[in-house]
């Protein structure tokens, strides 16, 4: 009996983790064509930090590299910023199994960062603008046509709710842009990846994931407070992540408030009806009935 338990339970997980597998890859797959962001000749360079997020979009570019429509080479690349307990040799050993090419750029951004931040405050957006810099540089020196980072779909939610709340602005994370530098096109393949399945993914893979908290800096920090508040919010209402990515690729700047993207101080009524306009005050959107009938009475 437990020989045929262990056989179908070890079937089943087979089953889900192949599910898995063909949903990350369509969904990069997807994003990849929506935004036009591998063209044939490309070279990406491939930035892994050695978390979960970074070695899942190594591994499934490696694999979509070998059956995409177009050629491109892969070069992953790692900033070593000597942080204190660093394990040096997890990525080289980990990138040469792979047989993918590599370069591990040691630049001591560590000290610079703790030299420049009083103690108590967060050193984080000095330790990523040290790490952009340093990163052009490199894609620039190895001939990288494109910088793939790993942000997902949550990282890309949670950014355009920070820059709501702390700094009243209507920005988000966007998929493909030109980096500050005027130099190198920065792509985010994983933009239509969910976090979970991204943590599925590395637990099936059994990457050497290696912590993001070597710096002891990220307990308090905001963003990891706003993740917590949209993981509670999809976990209560399904759904509610997507609805908060689709809503940047449907965006009506008319019923929004800045005056650059629309002339508020010069429209006249014209007494023509237009039927691909909106309806000023239609009802709101609420939550599908399916939502809406496990939300239990005050």
């Amino acid at each position: 009996m437990n020989n045929m338990t262990d056989f179908q339970a070890a079937k089943r997980a087979a089953f889900e983790a192949n599910k898995l597998s063909k949903r990350l890859h369509r969904e990069v797959g997807r994003a990849i064509g929506d935004f036009n962001m591998i063209e044939d000749g490309d070279k990406i360079m491939v930035c892994v930090s050695g978390g979960k997020d970074s070695y899942a979009l190594l591994d499934v570019l490696l694999s979509l590299r070998e059956r995409a429509p177009v050629k491109f080479d892969l070069v992953a690349v790692n900033l070593d910023q000597k942080q204190p307990g660093f394990p040096e040799h997890v990525l080289p050993a980990y990138l040469a199994s792979r047989g993918v090419p590599f370069h591990i750029e040691a630049q001591d951004t560590y000290s610079i960062v703790k030299r420049l931040i009083p103690e108590g405050q967060t050193m984080c957006s000095l330790c990523s603008r040290l790490r952009r810099g340093i990163l052009y540089r490199v894609a620039g020196e190895l001939g990288a046509t494109k910088i793939a980072l790993g942000h997902h779909r949550d990282d890309m939610v949670v950014t355009l709710l920070m820059n709501m709340f702390f700094g009243g602005r209507l920005k988000g994370m966007p998929p493909k842009l030109v980096s500050d530098d005027g130099k190198n096109v920065v792509i985010r393949p994983l933009a239509y990846v969910a976090e979970t399945d991204l943590e599925r993914w590395a637990e099936h893979r059994q990457f050497p994931i290696i912590p993001c908290t070597l710096c002891g800096n990220q307990d308090n920090l905001q963003r990891v407070q706003v993740r917590a508040m949209v993981r509670e919010w999809e976990r209560q209402y399904p759904g509610r992540t997507d609805n908060m990515l689709n809503s940047m690729s449907r965006v009506k700047p008319s019923h929004l408030m800045d005056r650059k993207l629309f002339p508020f101080t010069t429209i006249q009524a014209t007494g023509v009806a237009d039927p691909a306009g909106d309806i000023a005050f239609d009802e709101e959107p609420c939550a599908p009935p399916s939502v809406a009938m496990r939300i239990e009475p005050r």
